[in-house]
This record gives structure tokens, sequence and C-alpha cells, in this order.
């Protein structure tokens, strides 16, 4: 049996439904854009494992150390674990889930996974714990940072057809709640010293 991909009539198919029709709906919105492609896979290699997360935490915590403030230093090092900490529990829970990621054939894969598993999105959840806490050790306004950066890598794994909508969403909820969990514990870690 050969491993090329047979067109399938859209007869055969049936008609969009759901979440594949949102999916479908924004890779034709939206692929054909110049740059869009490469800017979506981008994001996706800067996002793999939360690896660009952790490294401008660990840039801010050095550059921190350099001036010598040590509550600032603590705040990159506290964004560094909340990234890398949201990326684990979106592996843990995608394990438990176990929800098949995108397989239509009217959904382009753009990009290749490490796992077949879909829910949450460790991309979608990484970035947001990291957009959270790293706006804050940099002294940015609360939210800014993450409006900034939220947005375009949830729409990025929609646009590499890997993740449905509510994969992005659950992990952007879990992010989030992964980075009040973090400032949570150094308020709690104050208050007991």
């Amino acid at each position: 049996m050969s491993s090329e991909s047979i067109e399938v009539p859209q007869s055969f198919i049936g008609p969009l439904s759901g979440e594949v029709k949102i999916l479908v709906g924004v890779q034709k919105a939206l692929s054909d854009r110049p740059g869009v492609l490469a800017s979506a896979r981008g994001l996706s290699h800067f996002g793999e494992h939360s690896l660009g997360w952790l490294g401008l935490a660990a840039a801010g915590g050095a550059a921190a150390q350099v001036r010598g403030d040590k509550a600032n230093r603590n705040q990159w090092i506290a964004a560094g674990v909340g990234a890398f900490g949201a990326h684990a529990a979106s592996v843990v829970i995608k394990r438990i889930v176990r929800r098949r990621r995108p397989h239509d054939p009217r959904i382009a894969i753009g990009v290749g996974t490490p796992s077949k598993l879909s829910f949450p999105s460790s991309h979608a959840t990484s970035t947001t714990a990291a957009a959270i806490l790293i706006g804050r050790a940099a002294g940015l306004p609360s939210g800014a940072l993450p409006a900034a950066l939220v947005p375009p890598m949830l729409l990025s794994r929609l646009v590499l057809g890997v993740h449905y909508p509510s994969d992005v969403i659950g992990g952007a909820l879990i992010g989030a709640t992964c980075a009040a969990a973090v400032t949570a514990g150094e308020r709690l870690t104050r208050t007991e010293n």
C-alpha cells in the first residue's frame, strides 16, 4: 500500500461542522496571506517545549542579576518556572484526555508535532503563563504582554492545523491558572519568611 494520500471526494467526507468548520475557515481566511505560514511556523518553533520562553526568562534573570536586583531576578526565575510548569501540566493533561489532533482531510497540517495528542495546546498553555509572568518581571502594565503575545500564538496553532479552537482556549486558561499559582506561591513564601 502506498504512503501517498488519496484525494477523497467532498461527497464522501460530509459537510463541515463544529470546530472542524472553524478550523477550515481560519485556514482559508489566513493561510494564503503573505508571511502568515512562515510566522506561524516561527512561533511554533519558538514555543516548542516552552524553550523560547525559558530563554527569555533566563536572559531577563541574568540582566537582573548583573544589575544586582535580586527581587527582579526572582521574578524572571518565576517566569521560567511558570512557563515550564505550564508546559508540563499540559503534557500531563494531554495524556489523560487523549484527544487526537485534527485529522480531517480538509485541514492542512503546516508543522510537525511531537505527539498525536491535541488537548490542551502546550504552546497556548506555556505562552499564556510566560506572557503573564514575563510581563510582570519586565514591569509592563498588567495584561499588556498577554494581549500582544497570546492571540497570535493561539491563532498560529489553528493556521498550522494542529489544534482545534477548544485546544488553544483550554490551553490559555490552564496557562493563566499556572501563572496565578506561581504568583500565589510567591506571596505564600513571602508571608512565611
